[in-house]
């Protein structure tokens, strides 16, 4: 598809979005008009965030477990304008989004943030090793995801894809508040790959001001098949997890909190593949990798009672991830050639990152004449320091930033958010030649409007300019160190949240969100062609991304997300191509009932489009997954949870853009899980 008619089908969208809106809302207003009662509405898998113009998701606790997810990647495939490479391993995978993230090339371009309860994780630019996203997904009650720009300044500069927030389960979710302990247990098969996942948990309440979580699980896959029956190569993975967490409360009002969280997560490969996007042995050889990755936080927050201008949060995070690999003697064709002092360089590399960070944050309620203000402002030290290796330069990145965000009510309508960040960076090189020292700096920030009608009705838009400052991977290029790439983003859209618009108890929400980037003074991205490739002028990108849920009081829902895309990329000279990284645009559809609140049943379809990146064609394809969850509320299973999952129902042999190995044919998961 041409720009031309992509640009025109986003319009078409978007102006058929608004049109559709509008009329519901006459309807429901129709409908609406002398009611004066409560209702009990229905509620679909995921809400839908109209209450903001920032393009986020969440995915909670229910829908976590709903998706019986193997990866953290895999709970979030379901956003639009999220895309994975591969993702049903944590070796490997990746997260992309907006066409920024992961490729089969890194597993990060330092676009898209991840945390952990605050702590940044992840490594910077890995050759063939994904995304080292090592945790499990049983760790957590909920993962938010910010598309672009605009909503990212309070978690860091560089941002053009988005972040990636995990929180982690609390003894309080499992207990209720109430005193005592709760013992869970949760065992998880899988056909494809014969998966095996124990999670167990203890939440554990002494008191009303102590609080203790202890998890550990252990997820276990052979290699799966594809759709036509054949095995995908290098899809094994054992993975044990860990999480710690403590927290307790004090302080006049019990408005003072000290809280505790570690989690950790070790993989071990013997005799595979260097390169983790790939299925078999290639030029790279075989390698033994251990990988440990830990995340610590200890968070105090003070919220008195009688003052809204204080609500601080201060926060001391570290975050680990190491990396040790022995390149297997015979297991390359390189041996022996020109090449193979590069190649025991590569493959013989130890990688260890590790980022400490001390944050002040203080969120501010207060009122100025008719404006209500949300005033978050916050202050970062951070140290990031990468382990000297064979293939890659180390050194210490000490950065301070300042950001604040003022998110401004004026009566019911307008919401008013600007936001700034000022961020310095000095890095130091700890081996010759690559031990100089760089200072850089930048300001960045953005505006976002939204102005919601009486009737459910919303449109929003906003604009936003972002600096990714220099890293330590980049110490080997003197004139990368001087320079920062640059960003500019501007989004528009509209919402709409309403009840009772087909008829009594129903509610449906959608959002639709059109965005256009603009990346330039490129630093991460070659044109791929020499050696050394030279890097390129720009990456333009644009897309809509849309969101809906229905509900009926019966328990009938729907849920709909759909994602449009274009990327163009500039080389020296200005000439136009595909942007290499461009997602497919893609279809999720979900129907199901719910029966009170023992058994939800469910069908989702997903479907890609087929797509053509400078004349390499990926084919599209649909798939169809089923889901019933079974709670019963009484009797001797009372607190069991019963789920069922058949993935890829009609076994299609299919590989999605961006993947470097066929995706897992049929597979039927089953998971019991009982709290004692």
């Amino acid at each position: 598809m041409t720009p031309t008619r992509k640009r025109a089908l986003l319009l078409g969208t978007t102006s058929l979005l608004f049109i559709t809106i509008h009329t519901a809302t006459l309807h429901a207003q129709e409908a609406d008009q002398g009611f004066l009662g409560t209702l009990v509405l229905g509620e679909s898998k995921r809400k839908v965030q109209t209450d903001t113009a920032v393009a986020q998701t969440t995915v909670d606790q229910d829908e976590i477990d709903d998706r019986q997810a193997g990866t953290v990647a895999q709970l979030i495939d379901s956003v639009p304008g999220v895309s994975l490479v591969n993702g049903s391993t944590p070796q490997g995978s990746g997260i992309n989004i907006r066409g920024f993230g992961a490729n089969s090339t890194y597993g990060t371009d330092h676009k898209v943030a991840v945390q952990i309860d605050g702590a940044d994780v992840g490594a910077e630019e890995l050759y063939r090793i994904g995304t080292q996203l090592f945790t499990d997904p049983f760790l957590y009650k909920n993962v938010s995801v910010i598309r672009g720009t605009v909503g990212s300044f309070e978690y860091g500069s560089g941002i053009v894809g988005g972040v990636v927030r995990l929180e982690t389960k609390d003894a309080s979710d499992l207990t209720g508040g109430e005193l005592g302990y709760v013992l869970g247990q949760t065992l998880e098969f899988s056909s494809n790959g014969d998966g095996l996942t124990s999670s167990s948990v203890l939440a554990w309440q002494p008191s009303q001001d102590m609080e203790f979580m202890l998890n550990y699980t252990w997820r276990d896959q052979d290699n799966q098949k594809d759709g036509d029956g054949d095995d995908i190569g290098n899809s094994a993975f054992t993975l044990p997890s860990g999480l710690l967490k403590a927290k307790y409360t004090f302080g006049e009002n019990r408005d003072q909190s000290l809280t505790f969280s570690l989690t950790n997560t070790t993989s071990s490969e013997r005799d595979a593949p260097y390169d983790s996007f790939t299925t078999t042995t290639d030029s790279f050889g075989n390698v033994d990798r251990d990988i440990t990755s830990r995340a610590a936080t200890l968070t105090y927050n003070f919220n008195p009672e009688d003052n809204n201008l204080i609500d601080l949060d201060v926060q001391l995070s570290y975050a680990d991830q190491q990396i040790d690999q022995t390149y297997i003697s015979g297991s390359s064709s390189l041996e022996g050639t020109s090449q193979a002092a590069s190649l025991l360089a590569l493959t013989n590399a130890d990688h260890r990152y590790q980022t400490t960070k001390l944050s002040f944050k203080n969120t501010s309620l207060f009122d100025t004449d008719a404006i209500s203000h949300e005033l978050r402002s916050g202050l970062e030290l951070i140290r990031k320091e990468r382990l000297d290796a064979n293939s890659a330069p180390g050194g210490v990145d000490d950065r301070v930033a300042l950001y604040v965000v003022d998110d401004m009510q004026i009566g019911n309508a307008w919401t008013i958010t600007p936001a700034l960040r000022y961020e310095t960076s000095e890095i130091t090189g700890s081996t010759a030649p690559n031990n100089g020292v760089y200072n850089n700096e930048a300001l960045m920030g953005g505006l976002s409007l939204r102005y919601a009608f009486d009737n459910g009705f919303a449109v929003f838009g906003s604009g936003a300019y972002t600096e990714s400052l220099p890293i330590v991977d980049d110490l080997n290029n003197a004139t990368y160190m001087t320079m920062s790439e640059k960003a500019k983003t501007f989004e528009i859209g509209a919402s709409y949240d309403g009840n009772d618009l087909f008829r009594s108890g129903d509610s449906f929400a959608i959002k639709a969100n059109l965005y256009r980037t603009k990346l330039y003074d490129v630093t991460s991205y070659t044109t791929g062609v020499g050696r050394p490739a030279p890097a390129l002028e720009g990456v333009d990108t644009e897309g809509l991304e849309l969101e809906a849920s229905y509900a009926m009081e019966s328990g009938l829902y729907l849920d709909l997300n759909a994602n449009i895309t274009d990327g163009t990329q500039i080389a020296p000279g200005g000439v136009e191509t595909d942007w290499k990284f461009t997602a497919a645009d893609s279809l999720r559809f979900t129907v199901g009932k719910k029966f009170g609140e023992e058994l939800d049943l469910s069908w989702e379809m997903v479907a890609n489009a087929s797509i053509d990146i400078n004349g390499t064609e990926t084919t599209g394809f649909g798939v169809h997954n089923l889901r019933a969850t079974y709670i019963p509320q009484q009797g001797v299973l009372k607190d069991t949870q019963i789920r069922v999952g058949l993935e890829n129902l009609f076994d299609r042999d299919y590989t999605p853009h961006q993947s470097t190995r066929a995706a897992p044919g049929r597979n039927l998961k089953l998971t019991l899980s009982r709290t004692f």
